[in-house]
């Protein structure tokens, strides 16, 4: 541990208690690029969370890197969510709550100025696409939005859109949890009938992690085989690497310049939690991963039209980076992009715990047989039920906590089902070794029909995919004739 004063006895003028919290800022990001024990960085999380409640109870407001005491924060929607003791803290790369339910999401809408997705809003869309709402919309997985409304109001007047989602591949392993976000894309898609972009961000793995760049970008092309394997059309779906696209693309090079140019070295501080120590490559690439939201950057797609708006489904850690293309958005003359939030997938051990591609039991993984899949859930997954049968009997199961329940939610397509299961679960007529055999019977087969389709998707394939190229879509005001 670093030699912090502690926020209640050592700070004596904000200004000082500031500086602590930058100093022990770099202290957790220090611990965590080196794999410190997992103890201490939870020591030093929890050390910089008290010192941000401290700030805030001496300032009167949030703490905010880029905002010394006596400044004004810049112009961008910044800072990191400052989170006070006991709250859940989000960012891009760490995401942490001290609840076996999960994040508290509706204080994160709050938090993060974003719009719930309400009744009305999925109404509307079953309206717009005469399609039943994905149950990722029906169960609140996908639960918060930024302009969902006006992507609506395009296309109900046949104007177009299109959709734009991506993988940061740090390994050969993808699990369960990392298709959500392209399950849902694959639907919008299907019903909305428009093109999509994926961004594989080889260039952001190798800034962050012990990769080289021959690894990082095998890992892109890798992950996006199983990627395809989620059935994506490949005349409507561009699948990029960012070491290989933007070499040979002037217009997506061009908009990362325009949005670099805009946003200042204490703004990025502000809003991702750079350091000075942090390397330039860092601090240069959320610009990167918001040019795929601009339509110019793919002059092969929309030749040169600008005004063409970007829906971005994303699991909401991702928003920090969206917060800033908006905010440019308009500076450098294009739309500002839309966004659909989903919820974090738990890891097996519970909520309030992270999955690993270094631990193979946090969850269940796409290369996984049906054995191990079985062995994972009834030996791993976290259980709502009570210590024994009498006692679940009568008082029922925790469906709130428990990670069969929970990842039944994502999964179990069939409403009804799935309600009876939390009734009896909840009641105590089901029992946990119950609820783990309904989840290793949907799992299975899903996995396996995954690993089918995964085998099918030859090299041949996914250079298809990751070849620059007109993609086809219906709207006939899809045209560039103006």
């Amino acid at each position: 541990m670093a030699d912090v004063p502690n926020g209640e006895q050592g700070c004596s003028s904000p200004l000082e208690l500031f500086n602590s919290i930058a100093a022990q800022g770099e202290l957790v990001r220090s611990l965590k690029a080196r794999h410190a024990a997992k103890d201490e960085i939870d020591s030093a999380v929890k050390m910089l969370l008290s010192l941000k409640m401290s700030y805030k109870a001496a300032m009167g407001e949030d703490y905010k890197a880029d905002c010394p005491p006596g400044n004004r924060a810049p112009g961008i929607d910044s800072g990191l969510d400052a989170t006070e003791a006991g709250d859940d803290f989000v960012d891009p790369w760490t995401v942490q709550t001290s609840s076996a339910k999960g994040i508290d999401y509706d204080k994160l809408i709050v938090r993060f100025g974003s719009s719930k997705i309400d009744k009305e809003l999925i109404d509307r869309i079953e309206r717009a696409t005469g399609q039943r709402p994905h149950r990722f919309l029906r169960r609140g997985i996908f639960f918060s939005h930024r302009d969902m409304n006006q992507v609506l109001d395009a296309y109900e007047n046949k104007k177009p859109f299109y959709l734009y989602t991506g993988r940061g591949p740090s390994s050969e392993a993808m699990h369960v949890g990392h298709l959500i976000p392209f399950i849902f894309t694959k639907w919008l898609q299907d019903v909305f009938n428009v093109p999509l972009v994926i961004q594989m961000t080889d260039d952001e793995k190798y800034l962050w992690k012990e990769l080289t760049l021959e690894q990082a970008h095998g890992y892109a092309v890798e992950n996006a085989k199983d990627i395809i394997a989620c059935g994506f059309d490949v005349n409507k779906t561009f699948i990029f690497s960012d070491l290989d696209y933007m070499g040979m693309s002037p217009g997506f090079y061009k908009n990362v310049v325009k949005i670099q140019k805009h946003v200042t070295f204490n703004q990025v501080k502000g809003i991702f939690g750079f350091t000075d120590s942090d390397c330039i490559g860092k601090i240069s690439f959320p610009a990167i991963q918001a040019a795929p939201s601009f339509s110019s950057s793919f002059p092969q797609i929309f030749r040169d039209r600008t005004d063409i708006q970007c829906l971005i489904p994303c699991a909401i850690d991702q928003d920090p980076y969206f917060r800033m293309t908006r905010d440019v958005a308009p500076r450098i003359g294009y739309p500002k992009p839309a966004l659909l939030h989903s919820t974090f997938f738990p890891a097996l051990q519970g909520a309030q715990t992270k999955m690993s591609a270094s631990d193979p039991n946090s969850s269940i993984f796409l290369t996984d047989t049906a054995k191990q899949i079985k062995t994972k859930v009834n030996k791993h997954a976290f259980s709502g039920g009570r210590d024994t049968i009498e006692e679940h009997r009568q008082f029922g199961g925790n469906c709130d906590v428990d990670v069969s329940f929970m990842y039944l939610t994502f999964f179990l397509e069939d409403d009804d089902r799935l309600e009876q299961i939390r009734k009896d679960y909840s009641s105590g007529a089901m029992l946990t070794g119950e609820l783990k055999k309904v989840l290793i019977e949907v799992l299975q087969p899903l996995i396996a029909e995954h690993q089918a389709r995964r085998k099918e998707v030859t090299d041949e394939v996914v250079k298809e995919f990751m070849t620059p190229r007109k993609l086809s879509y219906d709207f006939e005001c899809f045209c560039f004739d103006t």
